[in-house]
Formats: C-alpha cells, structure tokens, sequence
C-alpha cells in the first residue's frame, strides 16, 4: 500500500513512529508538504501537487489552508482522507464545534462569539456578560488567543493587543490547573494530564502528587464523552480535553488530528487505520485527474462520494 502524509513535519513523533511501522512492513510512505512542489521546492500557487496516480490514503495532519486545499481536491477524486476535510473545518471553528457540541448533548462549556475583544468588553460593561472569562480566538491555529479574564483591565489589553480578531468566550470553570488530554485513534482511547494553558503559579503540582494517569484510570463516562466526540464530529483520530476533577465532565476542545506524544500503542493503532482504510477504498476505481476512468472494467457509479475512514 501507498499511504500519503499531508504534513510539512513528517518527523513529527508520532508520524516517524507510524512511518517507521509501515515501511517495515513493506508499505511505502510518501510525506506531502502543502507548501511544496512534488521536487520539495515551492510551487508557483505555493502548494504541492499529489503524485501521479494517488496514494491509497492520505492523513492530514497540517490545517493550514494550502493543507485543506490539497486534501479536498483530493477528496474530490475519490481519494480517502484521514481526516475528512470538513471533519476537520469544523474543529478549526471553535464556534461551530461548541454549538454542534452542546446539539449532541456533548458537556461542552457555553461558548459566545463576538466580532473581537472589544465587543465583549462592552457586554461586560453593560452587565450583559459576567467574569471571569476565557477568551480565544474564535479560528484555532498557530500561536492563536488563549487567555483567562478575571477583570476589565485584561479585557481591554486584549482589546488593544488583538483589536480585528474575532473570539469566543467561555466561563472560567475553577479547576485544579491540569486537563486531561484524551486522544482517540479508530476507537482506541489514550490519555494523559497536562497542566492547563489558564493554570496559575499556584498549580504546579499533578493532582494528588499522581503521573500515572491512564485509560485505566480515566472513569467510564470520561471514556464515553471522547468516543462520542468521534461520532458527533465524523473524526477518526482526534483529541478531547476535558478540564481535570471529580466533578462532570466539561469539554473545551475537540482537535482533529492533534500531536499524540508518549503513548505507546498510538503508533500501532495510527497504521492498522491508514492500511483499513487504504485496502478499503483500493477495491473501489475512481477516476483519474484528467476525468478518465482508472483502468478497471466498470467505473465507479456516479453518486460514489469521497471514500469513507472506517470507525
């Protein structure tokens, strides 16, 4: 099989690992930069071009738009994408994400937009919005607004530092400083604790001084809230952090495709789901780029959509 990395960091630990696993096993893997030419230099629109013909499957780990651009056309000639691109739009949206969310009956935390911090400084002037407050931009990306609020001087810094961009706001939900960062791969669950983006220099601790957080340790309906994320969101490889505690769990983030550092199996569960999915959608033609069929006796018939990523 041929399995294609839509990435521009294909020694990422857990795509070198995955990397590592499949060419031992005598599968070939190509790294796709979205920001190269098929040569490794710069294309003239600035984006890479697929080879000729296709992978049999492709993982989109970058979320850059050149990255979505080329895993749609890709899509788009039938060619399976881990994860599907609008899967992944929708978690770049933190808005959309909430309200799809909270639909689903998800617990995910209130979320409010508002065209930039300014907006929301107004509503918390007007007595229309109450602190303190999480605030991010609303498009997650790169190096994006991440900030706690407990007070209007923040709020109006943040005004002042970031005054086009638009944001969502959340309640700042006490915790002991730490999330748990649940990762599922085709319905495997790996977790860890990771001190919170918002923890204060009063939480430098683990929880009950404990690093051996687990599966094992993770409560049943913590396990069934990140499946469930899966199903709502169409993902098959994804990340759902959960604010840390005894109490409900609280979702504050659903990622498509995120960084799965330090947990054994990851690897193993990554490569069964690109070979499923490339044996899968190999036994289905689809038409080449100029439009002509893919040399098997029948073409595929004409409601046939983008291959789908098993769950």
């Amino acid at each position: 099989m041929r399995i294609g990395l839509i990435t521009s960091a294909p020694d990422h630990p857990v795509l070198a690992a995955t990397t590592a696993l499949l060419t031992a096993r005598g599968h070939r893997v190509e790294a796709l930069d979205p920001t190269a030419g098929p040569d490794g230099q710069a294309g003239p629109d600035g984006q890479a071009g697929p080879s000729e013909p296709p992978a049999d499957v492709y993982l989109l780990k970058a979320h850059t738009p050149a990255a979505l651009a080329l895993a749609r056309e890709l899509e788009e000639r039938g060619v399976p994408v881990v994860n599907p691109v609008a899967a992944t739009e929708l978690c770049q949206d933190r808005l959309a994400m909430a309200e799809l969310a909270r639909r689903a009956g998800l617990p995910f935390a209130p979320t409010r937009a508002a065209a930039d911090p300014a907006e929301l400084l107004a509503a918390v002037e007007a007595g229309d919005l109450l602190l303190p407050l999480v605030v991010k931009s609303r498009h997650s990306r790169r190096h994006d607004l991440v900030a706690r609020v407990d007070d209007t001087a923040r709020l109006r810094a943040l005004a002042e530092q970031w005054p086009d961009e638009p944001v969502v706001a959340q309640p700042y939900l006490p915790s002991n400083g730490w999330d748990q960062k649940l990762w599922v791969v085709a319905g495997q669950l790996f977790c860890a604790r990771r001190r919170s983006e918002l923890a204060g220099p009063e939480h430098t601790e683990l929880p009950d001084g404990d690093d051996g957080f687990g599966p094992a340790e993770l409560s049943a309906d913590r396990a069934a809230v990140a499946l469930r994320a899966g199903e709502v969101f169409g993902l098959d490889v994804y990340g759902v952090d959960l604010l840390d505690g005894p109490g409900e769990p609280v979702v504050v983030d659903v990622n498509a495709f995120p960084g799965i550092r330090g947990q054994a199996g990851a690897p193993e569960a990554l490569a069964a789901l690109a070979l499923r999915v490339a044996g899968t959608a190999s036994a289905v033609p689809r038409p080449r780029a100029d439009g002509a069929g893919a040399g098997a006796a029948t073409p595929a018939p004409a409601d046939a959509g983008p291959g789908t990523v098993a769950g």
